[in-house]
């Protein structure tokens, strides 16, 4: 009886922890990982281990197990169904502790605000999740994030439209992060204007953005410009670099120079 009442609480307190730490539960161990491995009631069977590169521990008494992939829940069961096969505990509870994450990460790059490799915690991780723990795109950050990996052990790489996964309801497109792989944030594509313009300089083209949007953006002409006298100046499909009189209400284009000439009097 006693030790029926012993088991009760065993699985209570297996179930609080679980139940408060969903996150390192469905965690998927991997090369690099330190745990803690406890066994209900028999203390000797305490261990902490790394994970090794062939994603394999060693445990006393049933020797190599290979956790590599596993969540946190399906190492414990493993380990606990080894235990038991062996006849060397009757009805182990096994708990597993994540001691230090080193494998499954994922590397965030580019124009973030804090670049870096951050562990994969759960499962179902998404680009969106990673980009936000990574303090999202910074002022230069383009919209568009490259994702590169590897999927079933071929190359992928796959390019997401941030403000389209919510604006255009593509959730969809959210993809699940595995370990490895990197998420990229390239600069985002930017336009050029001088001469005439009250600020000069380059700045970072918006969704849609017109001539006339840029002149604004710009600080519009000064006195001695003009809005109806401009020159934009383009790459074509050769390379060359075309120019013309832009109508105001023409899409601005990566890289496009816009001059702001005088006006005739």
């Amino acid at each position: 009886m006693r030790r029926f009442i012993q088991f009760l609480i065993c699985l209570f307190l297996v179930g609080a922890a679980q139940a408060a730490d969903p996150v390192n539960t469905d965690y998927p161990l991997g090369a690099g990982d330190a745990i803690r491995v406890q066994v209900f009631q028999n203390p000797d069977l305490t261990i902490e281990a790394r994970v090794s590169e062939n994603g394999a521990i060693n445990y006393p008494l049933i020797g190599s197990v290979g956790l590599g992939g596993l969540s946190i829940a399906a190492a414990e069961k493993k380990i606990a169904d080894a235990l038991s096969k062996g006849g060397f505990v009757k009805q182990p509870q096994v708990n597993i502790i994540l001691v230090q994450v080193r494998g499954n990460q994922v590397a965030v790059l580019g124009q973030v605000n804090r670049p870096g490799r951050y562990p994969l915690e759960t499962l179902n991780t998404r680009v969106s999740d990673m980009l936000a723990t990574a303090g999202g795109s910074n002022q230069l950050g383009d919209d568009m994030v490259i994702l590169s990996g590897l999927r079933n052990g071929k190359p992928f790489r796959k390019v997401i439209d941030i403000p389209d996964l919510y604006l255009a309801d593509k959730t969809g497109e959210n993809a699940v992060l595995a370990g490895g792989d990197t998420i990229y944030v390239h600069r985002a594509p930017v336009f050029y204007i001088f001469g005439e313009a009250q600020r000069p300089g380059s700045y970072r083209i918006e969704r849609g953005m017109t001539v006339m949007q840029a002149l604004a953006l710009g600080g519009g002409p000064t006195p001695r410009g003009s809005d109806s006298r401009l020159y934009l100046h383009r790459k074509n499909s050769a390379g060359a670099v075309d120019q013309r009189s832009p109508q105001l209400t023409e899409a601005v284009q990566p890289n496009d120079v816009i001059y702001v000439r005088e006006r005739i009097f």
